[in-house]
């Protein structure tokens, strides 16, 4: 059995076929434990109807966010269709299979009548950024 492991050794072109097939098993493995681990974003409710407030009303919409993804979601930054609008996001990572909120803050003082807004949530996830949306209208009385 030695014989056989310093042949190889010593002469690995001669190993043939095995070798070439044990190289290219673990470089598939190696490869696919990369691709297939990764975060994937799902929100609950992308859309969001606020209803009649008045102007000068704050609105708070909560979206709940879930990891369905097998390796850590991190959330860079959530982008905002305007200056109206704030938001409040987790900064540590998600873990598989778990949960947070996005929080929007939305103040009416310089809007009025219909609104549509989108954000878009900038993550690691392979398919984003996600985009959420909210809509209502502002009355003014």
């Amino acid at each position: 059995m030695e014989i056989n492991r310093l042949y190889i050794l010593e002469n690995p072109a001669k190993c043939g076929i095995f070798c070439f097939k044990a190289v290219l098993i673990f470089y598939f493995v190696l490869t696919n434990t990369v691709l297939f681990s990764q975060p994937k974003l799902e929100i609950k409710d992308s859309k969001k109807n606020f209803g009649f407030v008045k102007k000068g009303e704050q609105v708070n919409l909560i979206f709940q966010i879930c990891n369905k993804g097998n390796a850590p979601l991190i959330i860079n930054d959530v982008e905002v269709s305007c200056t109206c609008t704030s938001v409040d996001f987790p900064k540590q990572p998600i873990l598989a299979g778990q949960q947070a909120t996005i929080t929007l803050t939305f103040e009416t003082q310089n809007v009025y009548y219909r609104q549509d807004r989108v954000a878009f949530i900038n993550s690691n996830d392979p398919q984003g950024p996600a985009k959420i949306r909210y809509k209502g209208v502002v009355l003014m009385h």
